[in-house]
């Protein structure tokens, strides 16, 4: 679940939630993105 804020105390453990989202936002983004196809 992405929320705006991390839910996690330990420092290292904010950074892996922080890197999990941006993964996932990513995928999404990814999904969403035309396929470009060069026209000859």
């Amino acid at each position: 679940m992405l929320r705006p804020k991390l839910t996690l105390r330990n420092y290292n453990a904010q950074i892996s939630e922080s890197l999990a989202n941006v993964k996932a936002i990513n995928k999404v983004i990814r999904f969403g993105m035309p396929l470009r196809q060069q026209i000859n």
